[in-house]
C-alpha cells in the first residue's frame, strides 16, 4: 500500500475512533480508503481481527520455602513476580509513562497526536518513530505471552511481526481494552507483562530485585528511569550489558520525567549524573534446584512431588508448566538448623572425593506426622554448568519415583520387623531360641499367602566372622544381631504375616528381586516373601526406613514421609497436599514399646555402643551391614526425631571387605564403624535444646521371664585375643575388649561395663551377624 493511503486509513481510524464511537470505527475506514485493492484487502484484514483481547494470568515464578521461610529455590519460564500497582513507587509510574507514552491519561486506547506525527515523519523519510501506546504495548505484550502460555510459536512471530495488520490489531484491541479497564489496571498490567532485561527479567519486581536489590515500592527516581528505559529493547538497554547505552537512555527519560514536571531540575542534574555502576546491586536470581546448595536433593524431592501429584495438574506438563509458570508459594518441611547438621556430619564422615569411592546419605523425619527435616548426601547436586569434582544428581534418600535411585538392601536394620512380629504372634523377648547355625528348607517356612517356596538348596545365614552362638534370649539376639538366633525365630513366624506388619510399620521396598522389577508405586504384594527377608535382603532408602522407624518412636503411629506443608497460588488459591496419611495403628503401642526397649540396648551394650547420645537422652535404634559389606546403614530415633544412615556404593553389591574410609582403615566395614557415627554427631545436633523425652514402657507381658545367665566364657569374648590389643587382659583394655573387667577400658568393639565377673563381661562384648545368601551381617 503507498504510503500517502495507509497514512489516509490509519488518521480516518483515529479520527473515527474520536468522533464517531471507538467500537465502531472500522466501519467508515472503507468510505476513506476507497476502491484501492490493497486498501480493500487491508480492511477486510482488519475487520478479520479479533475486537477484544482477553488477558490473562501472567506467567510468574514459583518459590520453594524451608520451615521457616527461608527461600530454598525458584523456578520460572519467565522470571516474574506480579504486584499490585500500589506495590510501585510513583516514580517508576512516572518514568515508564514519561518514556513510552506521555499522554497515556488523555488518550482513549491510540494516541492521533502521536500517530500523526510518526506516520508524517516515516512518511517524509526521516528516522523511523513509532507510535504505540502503552495501552497497545501492553496488548502487544499480552499475546506474546498468550502464545507463549499454548506453546504456539507461530503465535509469538506474528505478535512480533512488522506488518499493518499487526498494527491495526493492536490498535483495535487497544480501543476495545481501554473500554473494559481502567487507566491504573492497563498500567499496572503493563508493568508487569513488559521486559526489563536480557536475562529474562519480566515485571517491574523482579526487575527492581535483581537490578537494585529491593522491592519495586523502594524505587528511586534514578532507579526508575533506568528501569523504565530498558523495555524499549531489553537486550540493547539492559544496565548489566550495555551499560553506556543504558545511561544515555536512562538519561532521556529523567529528561522526559522533568519536562513532564515529574522531577526537579536539581533532581535531573545529579540523577543524570551518576554512572550505572554506582547505582546497580545486581542480584542475580537462580533457576533451579542447585540454588538451594546442600537442600538441593530435598528441594528436587519436592519438585517431583508435584510434578507426580495429579492434585497439580491433569497431565505431567500441565503440571510441569504450572510449576514454571503458576507462581506457586511452596512452604516445605524443612528445618535449616537440622539440614546444616546432616549435611556437616554426612559429609564428615564420607568426603566426596574420598578415596573409598564410597557415597553416604542421611534422611530425618518427625515421629507422628512424617515431615522430612532434613536429607543429605556426600555428593554434591550437579550444577547446570557441569562440574570437574564428583556431583550427581541421584538423590540416594529417594525412591525410583522421586530420585532415580533403586534403593539400597536393608540388612539387620529389617529385624525390628521380625521382632514386632515375633512379639505379635505371642512370643517374648526373654523367650530362648537355637542360635546355632541350621540349614532350613524355603519351603518349610510358614508363607500361606504365596504358597510353598521353591528352593534348589537350603538357607544356611551364618553370622560375622564365623561366630558360634548355642542358645539366645530374643533380646540378646536383637542387640547382638545374631542372623542365626534371628533365622531360628523366622522360621517359627508366618512370613506372610510379617509382610502385613512390615507394610504397616512402613516398609516400602525400592526393587524385587522375586519379581524383578523396580517398584515405582510401592505395593504390600512387593514385599518379597522369601527366607532370607528375615535379615534383609530386600532394597528400600534411607527416607523410607526413618519414616518405618519413625513408627517405633511414636509409639506405633505411621506416617507417610512428607516435604510440602502448604501451597498456594495467585490470589491465595490453595492446593491439596501430598503424602501425609498416618496411620495410628500401624503397631500396637505395646508391641512398640516393647521392640524399642530392645533397640535401647543396641547403644548401651550392643552392636553400636559407644554411639548413644549426650547427656543419656534416651535412644534406640539398629545397625545394618549386608552381606559383604555391600551397603552398611545404621537407622535410630528419639521420641522427636528418626533418622537413617546408609553408606555404601551406588553402583551396586561391592563389597567392601578391606577398605579405607575417610583416613581409617576397616576390615570389614561395619554399620557400627561410619554410618553409627555419622547418625550421632547429627543427633547430637539436631536434639540440641529439645526436651529428653522417655519412651513407652514395654509391656511386662512381652519382655517374659528373664533366662538365666549363660555360663561365662573361657577367653576374652568373640573378638578376645591372647594378649592386650585383642582383649583378655586384666582390664580388658585391648581395642576389641573383653578380659576380667568386662572392657571396661576396652576399644571399639567391645566396651563393657566394668563389672568384675567373666559372665558380665561376655554379656557386655558386642558380637555380629553376616547373612550368608544376599543376608544382612550387622556385626558392630
Amino acid at each position: 500500500m503507498p504510503a500517502t493511503q495507509l497514512v489516509a486509513l490509519l488518521l480516518a481510524f483515529v479520527l473515527a475512533a474520536v468522533a464517531g464511537g471507538v467500537l465502531t470505527a472500522g466501519l467508515v475506514i472503507p468510505a476513506v480508503a476507497g476502491a484501492n485493492a490493497a486498501a480493500d484487502s487491508t480492511v477486510e484484514v482488519y475487520d478479520e481481527l479479533p475486537a477484544e483481547l482477553e488477558p490473562s494470568p501472567l506467567s510468574q515464578q514459583s518459590r520453594i520455602y524451608a520451615a521457616d521461610g527461608k527461600q530454598l529455590a525458584t523456578f520460572y519460564a519467565q522470571n516474574r513476580i506480579v504486584v499490585p500497582l500500589d506495590k510501585v513507587s510513583e516514580p517508576m509510574q512516572n518514568a515508564v509513562i514519561a518514556i513510552e507514552d506521555e499522554r497515556f491519561w488523555e488518550h482513549g486506547g491510540i494516541d492521533m497526536r502521536g500517530m500523526s506525527r510518526a506516520l508524517a515523519n516515516n512518511v517524509a523519510g526521516h528516522a523511523t518513530q513509532g507510535a504505540s501506546t502503552l495501552t497497545q504495548q501492553y496488548v502487544k505484550n499480552m499475546l506474546i505471552e498468550q502464545a507463549l502460555q499454548d506453546d504456539d510459536p507461530f503465535g509469538v512471530i506474528q505478535a512480533k511481526e512488522d506488518s499493518i495488520s499487526r498494527k491495526l490489531r493492536e490498535a483495535k484491541m487497544a480501543i476495545a481494552l481501554e473500554q473494559k479497564m481502567g487507566k491504573e489496571e492497563i498500567l499496572q498490567g503493563y508493568l508487569n507483562v513488559a521486559q526489563f532485561g536480557s536475562k529474562s527479567i519480566y515485571g517491574v519486581e523482579t526487575a527492581a530485585r535483581y537490578y537494585f536489590g529491593k522491592h519495586a515500592a523502594d524505587l528511586s527516581v534514578v532507579e526508575a528511569a533506568t528501569i523504565a528505559g530498558i523495555t524499549k529493547s531489553p537486550s540493547r538497554f539492559d544496565p548489566t550489558v550495555n551499560p553506556q547505552e543504558a545511561k544515555v537512555r536512562r538519561n532521556l527519560v529523567l529528561q522526559n520525567m522533568w519536562k513532564l514536571g515529574h522531577i526537579s531540575t536539581e533532581e535531573r542534574d545529579e540523577a543524570q549524573a551518576l554512572t550505572i555502576k554506582e547505582t546497580l546491586n545486581v542480584k542475580p536470581v537462580e533457576i533451579g534446584c542447585h540454588a538451594a546448595d546442600g537442600a538441593a536433593f530435598f528441594c528436587d524431592y519436592v519438585i517431583k512431588d508435584i510434578v507426580n501429584n495429579p492434585a497439580f495438574g491433569e497431565t505431567r506438563s500441565d503440571r510441569q508448566a504450572l510449576l514454571y509458570r503458576g507462581g506457586l508459594e511452596i512452604t516445605t518441611t524443612l528445618d535449616p538448623k537440622k539440614q546444616k547438621a546432616a549435611e556437616q556430619s554426612v559429609r564428615e564422615a564420607v568426603p566426596a572425593e574420598d578415596s573409598s569411592g564410597l557415597e553416604a546419605a542421611i534422611a530425618s523425619v518427625e515421629p507422628g506426622t512424617g515431615k522430612i527435616v532434613a536429607m543429605a548426601q556426600n555428593v554434591p547436586y550437579t550444577p547446570p554448568q557441569g562440574s570437574d569434582d564428583k556431583t550427581t544428581l541421584l538423590n540416594y534418600n529417594a525412591d525410583p519415583t522421586h530420585g532415580a535411585s533403586k534403593g539400597f538392601q536393608v540388612g539387620s536394620n529389617f529385624k525390628p520387623i521380625v521382632l514386632a512380629e515375633w512379639l505379635r504372634e505371642g512370643h517374648t523377648l526373654n523367650e530362648t531360641v537355637s542360635a546355632a547355625k541350621v540349614a532350613r528348607w524355603p519351603q518349610n517356612f510358614n508363607t500361606p499367602c504365596v504358597g510353598t517356596l521353591g528352593a534348589a538348596e537350603p538357607w544356611a545365614p551364618a553370622n560375622s566372622e564365623g561366630v558360634a552362638y548355642s542358645n539366645l534370649s530374643a533380646l540378646e539376639a536383637t542387640y547382638r544381631s545374631v542372623n542365626t538366633a534371628y533365622a531360628a525365630m523366622g522360621y517359627q513366624l508366618n512370613l506372610c504375616d510379617m509382610r502385613d506388619t512390615a507394610w504397616k510399620m512402613g516398609f516400602r521396598p525400592t526393587n524385587s528381586g522375586v519379581q524383578k522389577k523396580t517398584i515405582y508405586d510401592p505395593k504390600k504384594t512387593d514385599i518379597d516373601i522369601q527366607a532370607p527377608m528375615i535379615v534383609g535382603t530386600q532394597e528400600s532408602t534411607p527416607l523410607f526406613m526413618a519414616a518405618m522407624y519413625a513408627t517405633l518412636a511414636s509409639g506405633g503411629t505411621y506416617c507417610e514421609p512428607v516435604a510440602i506443608t502448604k501451597v498456594t497460588g495467585p490470589g491465595g488459591k490453595d492446593y491439596e497436599l501430598p503424602g501425609g496419611n498416618c496411620d495410628e495403628n500401624a503397631l500396637p503401642e505395646n508391641v512398640a514399646n516393647t521392640v524399642v526397649s530392645a533397640m535401647e540396648n543396641v547403644l548401651k551394650i550392643g552392636t553400636a555402643s559407644g554411639h548413644g547420645l549426650d547427656g543419656g537422652r534416651p535412644a534406640a535404634g539398629k545397625t545394618g551391614t549386608t552381606q559383604l559389606s555391600w551397603h552398611t546403614w545404621f537407622t535410630g530415633f528419639t521420641k522427636q526425631l528418626s533418622t537413617s544412615v546408609w553408606v555404601g556404593d551406588v553402583e551396586g553389591n561391592i563389597p567392601h571387605m578391606g577398605i579405607t574410609v575417610n583416613g581409617q582403615y576397616h576390615e570389614p566395614l561395619y554399620g557400627s564403624d561410619v554410618a553409627a557415627p555419622a547418625w550421632n554427631n547429627y543427633m547430637n545436633a539436631a536434639s540440641a535444646g529439645m526436651p529428653m523425652e522417655s519412651f513407652g514402657a514395654p509391656d511386662p507381658a512381652l519382655v517374659g521371664a528373664a533366662p538365666p545367665p549363660p555360663p561365662p566364657p573361657s577367653t576374652g569374648g568373640d573378638d578376645g585375643g591372647d594378649d592386650g590389643d585383642e582383649g583378655g587382659g586384666n582390664e580388658g583394655g585391648g581395642n576389641e575388649g573383653g578380659g576380667n573387667e568386662g572392657g571396661g577400658n576396652g576399644g571399639d568393639k567391645g566396651k563393657g561395663n566394668g563389672r568384675s565377673d567373666a559372665s558380665a563381661a561376655w554379656d557386655a562384648i558386642t558380637s555380629g551377624d553376616w547373612g550368608a545368601l544376599g543376608g544382612s551381617g550387622d556385626d558392630r
